[in-house]
């Protein structure tokens, strides 16, 4: 474990954290006026692998330090709020005008405190700012697929992320019975895979799996690729699932969250194309349903008893997110392709329309 202190005194701001993987959601800007959660999960931190400040950033370039770290704000100690490097005040501070939080002991502005509306609430540490002190005598060993398997056993509503979660507005009263939007977590998730998809099409077809795989992605891929050839095949592949079928080019694999490395199967499936995911995500769609979409038939199976309602699901259809998807196509060397770089030209750079 690690603790961050201020470059300049030394001084302590964070309480002890484990490294896990950066969630591909953390730039995110979800909405018109969303309070999103928390990014990260308490006691734990990670890196952008590349130059950025925070949270907001030019769709084609970056801005900033390499290595910008992100913690949960409850996990900082010894730092105050800037007061004069409030930007943002949509509905809170959004870090545009710099490091608004300084190190106590010494005054040196050493992080960004982010929790305006349509933001994931963080903390940034500036990483010319602070330094990494290893607290205790040895590294924690990341968890193996089976164990990280083992921690995740139990019934569909208890595995994974939830397609579907409220999410709150500011200024808008709650509806305890409206429906629950898609969840934002879905939404960044497939907007990193289709990107991910589309380069593994190479220019054809692609066909997914049914149920709620097919809902997430088959519309955005027949709005995106050309019809009229032999689709490309793309299975769920990971720890715990039977082997891939050899004609199955494309595997959904998911991502390690502690490492942030994809699952790699062994044997012939191991040249096929892995399209990443996160591990809760992945999860949720190798998993049946915990509710139908429309009422069933019939009655429950003897000695199953169940009083609560299912999830007031959105209506509407599932939309990746654009931004996520535009930031991680234009970092995938196939997007020089011209049919790649056509389709980027094509999606509209701010309005949210047909899969987006």
């Amino acid at each position: 474990m690690f603790v961050f202190v201020c470059a300049g005194c030394g001084a302590a701001l964070t309480a002890p954290l484990s490294q896990v993987a950066l969630p591909v959601h953390a730039h995110q800007v979800y909405g018109n006026g969303t309070r999103l959660p928390v990014l990260m999960e308490p006691g734990t931190f990670a890196v952008d692998p590349e130059p950025g400040g925070p949270p907001r950033r030019r769709e084609d370039a970056h801005d900033g330090a390499l290595g910008a770290i992100v913690i949960a704000p409850g996990d900082t100690r010894g730092t105050l709020l800037i007061p004069e490097k409030g930007g943002g005040h949509c509905c809170g501070v959004d870090g545009s005008d710099g490091p608004n939080m300084a190190c106590r002991a010494c005054g040196l502005p050493v992080a960004s405190r982010i929790d305006d509306c349509s933001l994931w609430q963080a903390v940034w540490l500036a990483p010319d700012a602070v330094r990494r002190r290893r607290v205790g005598s040895a590294d924690a060993v990341p968890l193996s697929w089976a164990e990280l398997m083992a921690q995740e056993k139990g019934t569909a509503e208890e595995k994974g992320t939830p397609p579907f979660e409220p999410v709150a507005r500011w200024g808008w009263p709650s509806e305890v019975n409206a429906p629950w939007p898609w969840s934002p977590r879905w939404e960044a998730a497939a907007g990193h895979a289709l990107a991910h998809l589309l380069v593994a099409s190479q220019g054809r077809p692609v066909a997914v799996p049914g149920g709620l795989t097919e809902e997430v992605f088959q519309r955005a891929l027949d709005k995106l690729l050309p019809a009229g050839r032999p689709p490309r095949r793309a299975v769920l592949a990971g720890p715990g699932r039977p082997a891939p079928d050899p004609d199955a080019g494309i595997l959904l694999v998911p991502l390690h969250p502690q490492t942030g490395a994809t699952w790699t199967p062994a044997g012939p499936a191991s040249s096929a194309y892995r399209v990443p995911l996160p591990l809760g995500v992945w999860l949720r769609l190798g998993s049946p349903e915990p509710h139908p979409p429309v009422p069933a038939s019939g009655v429950l199976p003897e000695g199953v008893l169940r009083d609560d309602p299912p999830v007031p699901r959105s209506p509407r259809l599932f939309r990746a997110d654009r931004g996520v998807f535009r930031h991680t196509l234009l970092r995938l060397p196939a997007v020089r392709t011209p049919w790649l770089r056509e389709i980027m030209e094509n999606i509209p750079p701010h309005a949210r329309t047909g899969p987006f």
